[in-house]
C-alpha cells in the first residue's frame, strides 16, 4: 500500500514533465517553418530578378535624361555610349589590368588592416585604460574622410605605393577595431566566465571564446572596413598619380576628368561600383549569412 502511495506523486510529476515537453515542442513548431528545397535555378532567378529590375529602371531613367537633354550630351552621355567606352577599353586589353591593379591594392591593404585592426580592437576591448585613452580617438578617425589623409601621406612618402597603402590603413583600421570592440561588448559575461572555468585564458581564450562569441559584430566591422578601404583606395588613386605606380580605377577616373571625357569618367565610376558590390556579394554576404544562420539569427523563409 505504501509503495502505491509513493509512486503516485512520481507519476504525476512525469505527467507534468510530459505536458511541459509537449508545450515546448508546440511552441518550437509555431516558430519553425517547413522549407521546401527549390531548384537552384529558380532560387538564383528569384534573387537576381529584383536587382535586375532596379538596374533596368535606372538605365531607363538615364536614357530619358539623355533623350530630353537635361544636360548637354557631352556632359551626360547615354548608357550606350558608356558601354561603347567600356568595350573600347576591353578591346584594347587594358580593362582587366586597371581592375586588377586596384583590386590587388585593395586586398593587400585590407588584409593588413584586418591584422592591425583586430589586434587594436582586442587591446581596446580588454584593457580599460586603453579604451578610455584611445576609444574616442578611434571613433573620430572612423568619421574622418579618408581623402583628408592624402596630402599628409604624400608629404611623408611622396608619390609612391606607401602613400596609397597608408591612406587605406588609416581609413580601414578604425572601422575594423570599432566593429570588434562592439562585438566584444555584446558577449554575455556567462560565456567569458565559462571560458575561464575550463582554462581558456590568454590567447587560448581569445581564440576559442572571445573571437567566436564576438563574430557577428566582428564580421560587421570587417564589412565596413572593406568599404572604407575601397573608398580610401579610390581617394588615394585619384590624387597619387605617377607613371611607375601603374593605373588603377582611381587613376583611370582622373584621366577621364583630365580629358573631359564623360563616357570615360562614367565608365570608371561604373567599374568602381561593380567591383565594390561584387566583393560584398561574393565574399562578405555569404560569410555573414552562414555565421548568422549557425547562431539561429537568420531563418530561411
Amino acid at each position: 500500500m505504501a509503495s502505491t502511495e509513493t509512486k503516485a506523486p512520481a507519476t504525476a510529476a512525469e505527467g507534468d514533465g510530459g505536458d511541459i515537453a509537449g508545450l515546448e515542442a508546440g511552441l518550437d513548431a509555431l516558430e519553425s517553418r517547413v522549407v521546401d528545397r527549390q531548384p537552384w535555378l529558380r532560387t538564383a532567378a528569384s534573387k537576381a530578378f529584383p536587382p535586375l529590375v532596379a538596374i533596368a529602371i535606372v538605365l531607363a531613367l538615364w536614357q530619358l535624361a539623355y533623350h530630353f537633354a537635361l544636360k548637354p550630351h557631352y556632359l551626360l552621355p547615354s548608357p550606350v555610349e558608356v558601354g561603347r567606352s567600356l568595350q573600347q577599353k576591353w578591346l584594347e586589353g587594358t580593362l582587366l589590368s586597371f581592375v586588377w591593379t586596384s583590386v590587388s591594392r585593395g586586398a593587400l591593404g585590407f588584409l593588413a588592416s584586418v591584422v592591425l585592426g583586430t589586434a587594436l580592437g582586442l587591446i581596446v576591448a580588454q584593457v580599460k585604460a586603453v579604451r578610455a585613452a584611445i576609444g574616442p580617438i578611434l571613433s573620430g578617425l572612423q568619421s574622418l574622410p579618408s581623402v583628408a589623409w592624402v596630402p599628409a601621406a604624400i608629404i611623408w612618402f611622396g608619390l609612391s605605393d606607401a602613400t596609397i597603402y597608408t591612406v587605406v590603413l588609416l581609413g580601414a583600421v578604425p572601422s575594423i577595431a570599432n566593429g570588434l570592440v562592439a562585438g566584444v561588448d555584446q558577449i554575455s559575461p556567462l560565456y567569458l566566465r565559462a571560458g575561464r572555468t575550463i582554462g581558456a585564458t590568454g590567447l587560448a581564450g581569445v581564440r576559442h571564446v572571445l573571437l567566436p562569441a564576438a563574430l557577428p559584430g566582428y564580421i560587421a566591422g570587417l564589412k565596413q572596413g572593406w568599404a572604407f578601404s575601397w573608398r580610401s583606395l579610390m581617394a588615394a588613386e585619384l590624387i597619387v598619380n605617377a607613371p611607375d605606380l601603374g593605373t588603377g580605377l582611381g587613376q583611370l577616373l582622373e584621366q577621364g576628368r583630365e580629358l573631359q571625357d564623360m563616357s570615360w569618367v562614367l565608365s570608371a565610376i561604373l567599374l568602381i561600383l561593380i567591383v565594390g558590390i561584387g566583393i560584398e556579394l561574393l565574399i562578405f554576404a555569404p560569410v555573414e549569412r552562414r555565421v548568422l544562420r549557425s547562431r539561429g539569427l537568420l531563418v530561411k523563409s
